[in-house]
């Protein structure tokens, strides 16, 4: 089916801003208390939230088989699940509304009042509810780091690592949407030298992690595997993730089974889902992998996608610091490949599941992906634009997100992904 909705001449009636993440190219799905207190999913053209419950109700996806509260509900889970075929049909015709050449929504203000709100009327909610969430281990530059940092750096990463994308099962209740403030995790620490007792208190080392996120659909039954060439047909959209760490904690408890306390407190979110159509104009070369990987790990054609990532460090009344430039296409396993392995064994996913990427690192300095590899574990302290340094994340911090993809047409954004760090509970 074609993607008329990514026609980069098209232009809408609203009024967007040309740096706008949300161009009518782009057209996210999220979820959103509007001014009247109802829950509904929606889209987003610059600066407007698109009721798409009262969209349907008024008519204007007539002739696209959709039931009567697909959009009136307090999740996109069902949407996701309809299917490639649906989603690319909302789109096309969401854009087709909202272009400067289609006039009935523009000229109908009865309808517009019930549509179309400023952004700042709206309240984002998590746009998914998550019943799996897997976070991967999949950019090589990040896995050297830390391997360096931890063990021998000849050998910084693990002989499996090359081989397959690593990944652990995560927490899906603390997955949070942008905004929600993150509390400080407590739990025990490493023993001081010559001591048996851990400590036990709040963590001193609370990190990000610069990562993004892949949405699923339905996909595969109990004992079925997904084939890496169909991988990409049950990937619905990306969010950018913040998903925090507390590296004292974790390097405490992670030996013998991996992440736990350390990481399962809090997981920030964007809210609004952009859809693998909207980035496809920004597909790139995968990166070179060092062994050919297996056969059902092998892909063919470009799977990897240029967006831009950037991470700013904002004390309490303060300006923000930026202190991260990167980009999505560093990772070493692409999201096919990521899907690909993760039902290898059989293992069923299912419409709203989670897969992050793993923390996203470049080959500069500047591009590393948490404060652990930039700071090279507190030897290195950054300095803010106030003057104060950081060797991790300080209480009443906040730390945002950002990520977009840009070409000469059109630019497709995610706009931001924001946590403040609250003092741990006493």
């Amino acid at each position: 089916m074609l993607i008329t909705a990514n026609d980069p001449k098209r232009k809408s009636w609203l009024n967007v801003d040309k740096n706008s993440d949300f161009p009518i190219q782009n057209i996210p799905f999220g979820v959103f208390l509007t001014r009247d207190d109802i829950i509904t999913i929606g889209t987003r053209i610059g600066d407007y939230a698109i009721d798409l419950g009262a969209f349907h109700q008024l008519g204007y996806f007539d002739g696209i088989p959709l039931t009567d509260d697909m959009f009136l509900q307090d999740t996109l889970n069902d949407f996701i699940a309809d299917g490639r075929k649906t989603w690319r049909l909302v789109r096309n015709r969401i854009a087709d509304v909202f272009d400067s050449t289609y006039s009935a929504l523009r000229d109908n203000e009865e309808h517009r009042e019930k549509i179309i709100f400023k952004i700042e009327e709206v309240e984002m909610l998590l746009p998914v509810s998550v019943g799996d969430y897997t976070d991967f281990y999949a950019s090589k530059e990040h896995a050297t780091n830390v391997g360096s940092l931890f063990r021998d750096p000849e050998n910084a990463l693990l002989p499996n690592w090359l081989q397959l994308p690593v990944g652990y099962h995560g927490r899906s209740s603390s997955i949070i949407q942008s905004g929600i403030p993150v509390r400080r995790p407590v739990g025990q620490s490493r023993p001081n030298e010559g001591e048996t007792t851990p400590n036990f208190g709040p963590s001193k080392l609370l990190d990000f992690e610069l990562e993004m996120a892949f949405i699923t659909t339905a996909s595969n039954n109990l004992g079925e595997r997904i084939p890496i060439e169909e991988a990409e047909d049950y990937i619905f959209g990306l969010v950018l993730l913040n998903d925090w760490s507390a590296r004292d904690i974790q390097s405490w408890e992670y030996v013998p089974l991996g992440p736990f306390l350390g990481k399962n407190f809090a997981s920030t979110i964007s809210p609004w889902i952009v859809t693998l159509d909207a980035l496809a104009p920004f597909k790139v070369d995968n990166p070179e992998q060092v062994h050919t990987p297996l056969p059902y790990l092998q892909v063919e054609g470009k799977k990897s996608y240029d967006i831009n990532l950037q991470v700013g460090i904002k004390p309490e009344n303060a300006t923000e610091t930026i202190i991260v430039n990167s980009n999505f296409k560093y990772m070493y396993w692409t999201m096919a490949q990521q899907l690909a392995h993760h039902t290898v064994n059989g293992c069923p996913v299912n419409a709203g599941d989670m897969m992050g990427s793993g923390t996203i690192s470049g080959p500069t300095k500047d591009s590393f992906g948490s404060m652990l590899e930039l700071t090279w574990k507190g030897q290195h302290p950054i300095t803010l634009n106030d003057g104060t340094q950081r060797k991790f994340i300080n209480d009443n911090d906040t730390v945002i997100i950002r990520g977009y993809s840009k070409n000469n047409d059109v630019r497709i954004g995610f706009g931001e992904c924001v946590g403040k760090v609250l003092p741990a509970n006493k």
